[in-house]
């Protein structure tokens, strides 16, 4: 298996991936319905002459097609390159954003999307002497099946902690001397807030890794600053991974606020959202990632818009070493996250940064409601348990004067009683539309 360390220079990364675009290619025709007609209409086959050649003749894959393909095909779609029967694993997307969409992974497929998400941890240093837990409930989301058997794939002792409780997961990370930790950042930081509820001392765990994912939060800098500050000695990495098209990305081991794409697993693309045409990967342009897989043949997408949007820059700017495209800031929002306040552009990230750059939050939510044809935005916090009133209404008239320092926007901060607001396990929903 061609892993991300294998690759000195770009450009072997560039003829890695033309090779496995043409098997790719070549094993589709005729065998998926849902591509073979398509790569047919384009012209395209196994004799790909390089990756502008498919940049240009192979159509965008939309979620919409897809659901709709699963609708007119159902249950699973058309997009299925074996008979059924060969297919062993079934998983579901989160449905956040559109219609859930089923995915089947025949053996071979799950092997790669295994090693695909293997590349996180080994980048991240996990070891076979590690202890991986993995704070995810059991269910039809990817992410907990992925990181608990890439943990014990490595060889490390993987510890699934699905069927428990938060506290009882934070009991168990302490009396197993977990030295990894996988979940989402949301709950990573609900973890740390109910170790002070029952009393629980992180100091004495044995967690040097948190490895984060499932929403964007590991690369900004104080949801990282205040998940290492209560896990002393632990470093937070950032992953980023979609169940339909495996796990994408791996935190830079020399930036913490940037992500590489594992380009011997997909290759990528850097779009305009509104034009469709490519940006410059320079640092600064903002776009919507495209995705292909390379080795999923049996579930395979291309040219997929996944509707996450990035700030590329070439490889070679990377103090790593690395030759793969980096993201800076990791995944920065979605294409239809974006609300509009007063003719200022918000996303949830930049939001979820200024509210948590304040330490006595424990948790939040944004509403947003149209007055005259306009979108407006008001906030709800809950401080710490402990804060003083006097404290809590600081942090109020703190938030609001970040907006003001940093928007020019005057956005409404409310206090919530304390533990109103909901917690969250997997994928937060903190933005209510009225």
């Amino acid at each position: 298996m061609t892993r991300e360390n294998d690759f000195h220079s770009h450009a072997e990364i560039e003829a890695f991936q033309l090779e496995a675009l043409r098997s790719l290619l070549g094993h589709l025709r005729g065998r998926n319905p849902f591509y073979s007609e398509r790569l047919r209409a384009a012209g395209v086959d196994g004799k790909l002459g390089s990756l502008q050649e498919y940049r240009a003749k192979v159509p965008f894959t939309h979620k919409a097609e897809l659901i709709q393909d699963q609708q007119d095909h159902p249950p699973y779609g058309s997009n299925l390159t074996r008979p059924l029967e060969e297919y062993i694993r079934l998983h579901q997307t989160s449905g956040t954003t559109a219609t859930p969409m089923q995915w089947l992974d025949s053996r071979p497929g799950w092997r790669w999307v295994v090693d695909a998400w293997r590349t996180v941890l080994e980048v991240a240093g996990v070891t076979p002497t590690d202890r991986v837990f993995v704070a995810f409930s059991f269910g039809p989301f990817i992410g907990l099946w992925l990181a608990f058997e890439a943990a014990h794939d490595l060889g490390a002792l993987a510890l699934c902690g699905a069927a428990l409780d938060t506290e009882a997961r934070l009991r168990s990370i302490l009396h197993h001397r977990a030295t990894v930790l996988c979940c989402t950042p949301t709950y990573a930081l609900r973890l740390c807030e109910a170790a002070r509820e029952y009393g629980i001392d992180l100091a004495a765990s044995s967690v040097t890794k948190l490895i984060v994912a499932g929403e964007p939060g590991g690369c900004l800098e104080p949801v990282r600053r205040r998940l290492e500050a209560s896990f002393p000695g632990a470093r937070v990495f950032d992953h980023y991974g979609l169940t339909e098209m495996g796990p994408v990305t791996y935190q830079c081991v020399e930036d913490p606020s940037s992500v590489h794409v594992a380009e011997s697993f997909h290759l990528p693309e850097v779009i305009d959202p509104r034009t469709a045409r490519a940006i410059e990967f320079d640092g600064r342009n903002e776009g919507e990632l495209v995705l292909t897989n390379l080795g999923r043949t049996d579930s395979p997408l291309l040219r997929y818009r996944t509707g996450d949007l990035v700030r590329p820059r070439e490889s070679r700017c990377c103090a790593c070493g690395r030759p793969s495209l980096r993201l800076l800031g990791g995944i920065l929002a979605r294409t239809d996250d974006m609300i509009v306040v007063r003719g200022v552009n918000l996303f949830p990230s930049a939001v979820d940064a200024l509210v948590r750059g304040h330490a006595q939050v424990a948790e939040y939510t944004c509403e947003i409601r149209t007055e005259r044809g306009m979108s407006e935005l008001e906030i709800r916090v809950e401080a710490r348990p402990g804060e003083s009133a006097e404290a809590r209404e600081e942090l109020v008239g703190a938030i609001e004067n970040d907006f003001r320092q940093t928007y020019h926007l005057r956005v409404p901060v409310h206090l919530a009683e304390p533990a109103t607001l909901p917690r969250f396990e997997l994928k937060a929903r903190r933005w209510i539309r009225t």
